[in-house]
């Protein structure tokens, strides 16, 4: 199963599909420039220890965001499906 979630909530390792960016002005311009744009194939590769910033693969490069950018990106991930049984 597929969801969009911020890139913000995405774990470590987690890859997914960039769908949208919501930052507008001079924000949304500095990330599209950088390459997140839709369609986009990104993988989190970490975090600092505190959370802030998080370093994403894309394309060949790894990039680092603080979370505030990473708020404004929604991403498509794939979300493990349960099969019903609760222990």
């Amino acid at each position: 199963m597929r969801r969009i979630i911020k890139m913000r909530e995405m774990s470590d390792n987690q890859g997914g599909i960039v769908k949208r960016i919501t930052a507008t002005g001079d924000m949304g311009r500095r990330l599209r420039e950088m390459g997140l744009v839709p369609e986009t194939v990104i993988k989190i590769q970490g975090r600092a220890p505190l959370k802030d910033p998080v370093a994403v693969k894309l394309r060949d490069f790894v990039l680092t965001l603080r979370n505030d950018e990473a708020s404004n990106i929604f991403v498509e991930v794939d979300v493990p499906e349960t099969d019903g049984l609760r222990d």
